[in-house]
């Protein structure tokens, strides 16, 4: 459960606030209070704040105002209060309801009668209620996504005492997200501006999935591990579609940040969401193998993967992409690492030796002369399409351990 203007409006005690603009964005989740005291907040903000504009300490003109609300749009700010009265601001402009109507900025009217310390108690005090049903409420998820339980049918006695009940009667479609490329990050910017640049871009990406989540109806919350988050999906075919566009626009935001998903089968029970999350996973690690497909996979669409998936035997695969690619492997080690990279690159053009040559930008000669050292070092024709099989399930168990 997270804390929304809508609900500050309903708070006991807090009647005498009014919205006045950005109905549309009431229900977004509140991170907690801020208090502008400066000419502008973009400095002093991280996004999901409730700003509040008092006129004490700094003049708030038109123009200033404007300013702030354009400022909190840009920092996602989940809202923004003005205190009007006899002094400071008699009575908040048009122009700025209007903007923030046009921005999808909730706009909260807030009389100086209605003294600040008590409004802001009551919504640090709601927070902290909400964090903490939202917290017992993680904790169930996270219970019954690992199966550690006894009793089901008594954690879902809890989970309905949580409110829960009715959401997880709804069959679910495990997602896991994944927040990658910190180590890209570091690498192009100093240390201290890239870790700034990392908890934005991990804020950033929560209350834009957050935001995601709402609309398609999500009714609980994420889970988070690490840099991993998992949601549970209402069940429909359009999941896969709508996230993929959704992140692709995100992961242009994030840059050099990016955001990858696997995502189950549809229909799973709580008793089943074990289950779902293998599925997830596996979908993951391929969805990170394959960037070209958005960054995202689906467990259905995985075809051999899954047949892989199911050999316990770890060694075993180890083996077979020893006997297949080790020859080649070893020749890369001890020179410029280039036959692997040829091989993807001839797989990822389906055998089409002019595009596999542009991929990787060298002379057609050098691909040919690059394959044929490939069939000699691994004794596979690529004119056999039983060797051609061999090659590519190797390269595919090879990227799926190099992404776990």
């Amino acid at each position: 459960m997270s804390l929304s203007v809508a609900d500050v409006l309903a708070l006991p005690g807090l009647s005498g606030m009014r919205l006045r603009a950005g109905h549309t964005a009431q229900h977004q989740p509140i991170r907690w209070t801020y208090q502008a005291e400066n000419p502008g907040i973009a400095d002093w903000v991280i996004g999901g704040e409730l700003v509040f504009v008092t006129g004490i300490g700094h003049p708030r003109d038109e123009a200033n105002l404007l300013r702030l609300l354009h400022e909190a749009h840009e920092r996602r700010c989940a809202g923004m209060v003005i205190l009007v009265g006899e002094q400071f601001i008699q009575a908040i402009p048009a122009s700025v309801v209007t903007a923030a109507d046009r921005l999808g900025v909730p706009l909260v009217e807030q009389p100086y009668a209605l003294k600040m310390v008590l409004v802001t108690h009551a919504i640090g005090t709601a927070l902290v209620q909400a964090e903490q049903l939202a917290r017992s409420r993680r904790h169930v998820l996270e219970v019954l996504l690992d199966g550690d339980y006894q009793n089901l049918e008594l954690l879902l006695l809890r989970a309905e005492g949580l409110g829960l009940g009715q959401a997880l009667q709804m069959p679910r479609q495990v997602a896991l997200f994944k927040l990658d490329g910190a180590d890209h990050l570091f690498a192009e910017v100093a240390q201290g501006d890239a870790e700034d640049r990392l908890q934005a871009g991990r804020a950033t990406f929560l209350q834009r999935l957050n935001e995601h989540l709402a609309g398609a109806g999500h009714a609980l919350p994420l889970v988070g591990h690490g840099q991993s988050w998992i949601a549970l999906l209402p069940e429909g075919g359009e999941n896969r579609q709508a996230l993929a566009a959704w992140l692709q626009r995100l992961n242009t935001e994030l840059a050099p940040l990016r955001v990858f998903l696997g995502l189950s089968t549809s229909g799973h029970t709580p008793a089943m969401l074990p289950q779902g999350l293998g599925q997830a996973r596996q979908a993951l690690a391929a969805a990170q193998c394959f960037p070209e497909r958005l960054g995202v996979c689906s467990f259905n669409a995985l075809g051999t993967l899954e047949l892989l998936a199911a050999i316990r035997d770890r060694a075993l695969l180890d083996r077979f992409v020893e006997r297949i690619l080790g020859p080649l492997v070893g020749d890369d080690s001890r020179h410029r690492p280039v036959l692997i990279p040829t091989l993807q690159a001839w797989f990822q053009e389906n055998g089409n030796l002019a595009r596999a040559a542009e991929r990787l930008h060298v002379h057609r000669n050098t691909l040919n002369y690059r394959l044929q050292r490939i069939e000699a070092l691994s004794g596979c024709s690529f004119e056999d399409p039983h060797d051609r099989l061999n090659l590519s399930i190797a390269l595919l168990i090879r990227s799926m351990s190099s992404s776990t």
